[in-house]
């Protein structure tokens, strides 16, 4: 079920009043709600010559629905889940070169204190447990673990399922080789739990589990001083890891091939709103945002990736995509080797 905020209701009178006259086209738009995308659902940013009916949830929900449905013109999309449906011809959505989602993911290597795993490299050999295997956080994390210490995928026993509560599927079936283990935990384990048991090594996990933000000394991570080990790894790649992106029906691009330039450019327009909005919070006489550390997240932040560091577009993300298109082959989720062109929709490879 989808969940709308009162806040990003749909009203369509209201809209429709913006433009009177003026024949437009409704489309469902679905992601969370980021800040940078809410500009968009509220209808603050439009999309000339469609009207915006948005519907917002929780990644966890929305992506099996637009993989396994698609359910919604519009819809925010796990980066690896969409290279694997490409890989098998099997995508109902092209996508746009807007990176609703990224994330560093050293902070996620967590491990059981006394493990005897200090390192990254330490993990060779190890079970390791991981939400889905598929997921994009995971995506990066191995790649990590290739790049830097010679790791495969092939190297590590994979368990899936619930990282600390309730119970998670992968979102489409894998087709693993014989020399990759992949084996979900039984209904009403969880990772977290396998974990403390010693059943499994260390977790990739997308975030902290629930004892470790409790403070069970148990839980440990394996790269405690993770910011300086992500500003490291932007500093050596340049990248700063797509997560998710958005994608259209492809369908309605037969039908309105202008939509995708016309989503690229209010998400872009949205996403700086956000940013103008944080600054703006960042820089005030008073601190408006519940952190206590604001200034340093902010200063830190700037002073390692700049001013515009959470980029759109295509030609500057290159470099990022291919990397992750290497690691959906040599991961053995895609396919076929994909080049990041074939990913998003050609108009906009200008970008």
């Amino acid at each position: 079920m989808t969940s709308s905020p009162s806040d990003l209701s749909f009203d369509a009178a209201h809209r429709d009043a913006v433009q009177p006259g003026v024949a437009r086209t409704r489309i469902t738009v679905a992601t969370w709600d980021h800040d940078r995308a809410v500009p968009v659902l509220k209808g603050d940013v439009p999309v000339p010559g469609f009207v915006v009916e948005p519907h917002v949830l929780p990644t966890t929900q929305l992506f099996p629905i637009a993989v396994n449905e698609a359910r919604f013109d519009v819809t925010e999309l796990s980066l690896s889940s969409y290279m694997l449906q490409v890989s098998r011809g099997t995508c109902a959505y092209t996508a746009i070169p807007v990176y609703l989602a990224r994330a560093f993911r050293h902070n996620g290597f967590f491990t059981r204190a006394g493990s005897g795993i200090r390192t990254l490299a330490d993990l060779k050999g190890r079970t390791v447990g991981v939400p889905e295997y598929q997921m994009t956080a995971a995506l990066w994390m191995r790649g990590i673990l290739k790049d830097d210490h010679g790791i495969d995928a092939t190297d590590l026993t994979w368990r899936t399922g619930a990282l600390d509560q309730g119970i998670r599927n992968e979102r489409l079936e894998l087709d693993a080789p014989p020399n990759l283990s992949i084996t979900p935990i039984a209904a009403g384990e969880t990772l977290q739990d396998l974990l403390l048991s010693g059943q499994v090594d260390a977790l990739l996990a997308p975030n902290p589990p629930r004892a470790f933000r409790d403070g069970d000394p148990r839980i440990v991570r394996i790269l405690p001083d993770f910011p300086r080990a992500e500003e490291d790894y932007h500093r050596r790649t340049g990248f700063f890891p797509i997560m998710h992106l958005i994608a259209v029906k492809k369908d309605l691009v037969a039908a309105h091939p202008g939509l995708p330039r016309a989503l690229f450019d209010a998400f872009s327009a949205a996403r700086d709103i956000a940013l103008t909005r944080l600054e703006d919070v960042w820089l005030g006489s008073a601190n408006r945002l519940s952190l206590p550390w604001l200034n340093a997240a902010m200063e830190r932040t700037r002073g390692a990736m700049g001013r515009h560091y959470w980029p759109y577009g295509f030609r500057a993300a290159r470099a990022e995509l291919e990397t992750a298109c290497r690691y959906s082959v040599e991961q053995h989720l895609s396919r076929r080797a994909l080049t990041p062109e074939e990913l998003f929709y050609p108009d906009l490879l200008d970008t």
